[in-house]
């Protein structure tokens, strides 16, 4: 019976620790898209401005950072979010770019 409550245990925190559990990546690419949010990363960075996320100084090494730098773009581009467009971009971002753990 111990074993069964410890394994519990173990299975919740894993899924608790893991970002943007609440998160849809599929939304969140879509809103990503329709908000054309690679727009001023295009100008910052030029190509198609992915690498934004990708090159080696980039600023996001947790989930925490990621909602915060989403949230400070949103705010520069005039975008609201809600609590449930901040994990699903963060999903989509961590899907695609980040994996963090």
């Amino acid at each position: 019976m111990k074993r069964v409550g410890m394994l519990l245990l173990l299975v919740s925190t894993a899924v608790q620790a893991a970002p943007f559990a609440n998160g849809n990546a599929e939304a969140g690419k879509k809103f990503f898209e329709q908000n054309q949010c690679n727009r001023c990363h295009i100008q910052m960075v030029g190509g198609d401005g992915s690498e934004i996320f990708t090159r080696p100084d980039h600023k996001v090494r947790s989930a925490s950072q990621l909602i915060k730098q989403i949230n400070f773009c949103s705010g520069n581009a005039g975008i609201h979010l809600s609590a449930q467009d901040e994990q699903n971009l963060g999903a989509y971002l961590n899907q695609r770019y980040y994996q963090l753990k």
